[in-house]
């Protein structure tokens, strides 16, 4: 699948880039410890600058879903999971991805779910499984 991938700036580099390493990195504010996405050179939360990428475990659960069967595109293979995953590291920490590796049927709301990288040029694609 041809993927539109993201322009890649100093603030969300090591987000895009950290599957290099097979590391998943979200923004900290080490004013009020908290983890935020998308990242930004500003904490959304109290407003700190003293914010940078931060490793964290990739474990997560799906918080909701759906699966698409729509052929928007020739190359885009359906049916396909959307979903937005909640991270273990904090309440509230959570993105939009996709869930793959398994049956879009079988992907339900809380199933525990591990990132897995797609690379795509200079990204990593923060993508998830079911977790082992």
């Amino acid at each position: 699948m041809t993927r539109k991938l993201p322009a890649l700036t100093l603030d969300n580099s090591a987000f895009w880039q950290g599957g290099a390493k097979g590391e998943l990195r979200m923004h900290h504010c080490g004013a009020c410890v908290q983890f935020f996405h998308p990242p930004a050179p500003v904490c959304p939360r109290c407003l700190g600058e003293d914010v940078a990428p931060k490793t964290v475990s990739g474990a997560g659960k799906v918080l909701t879903c759906t699966v698409n069967y729509q052929p928007w595109r020739a190359d885009l293979k359906e049916p396909y999971v959307v979903a937005i995953v909640e991270l273990v590291e904090q309440a509230g920490l959570r993105f939009v991805t996709n869930i793959v590796g398994m049956p879009p049927d079988e992907v339900f709301i809380g199933l525990p779910v591990q990132v897995r990288f797609e690379q795509h040029e200079d990204v990593w694609l923060p993508l998830f499984e079911r977790a082992a």
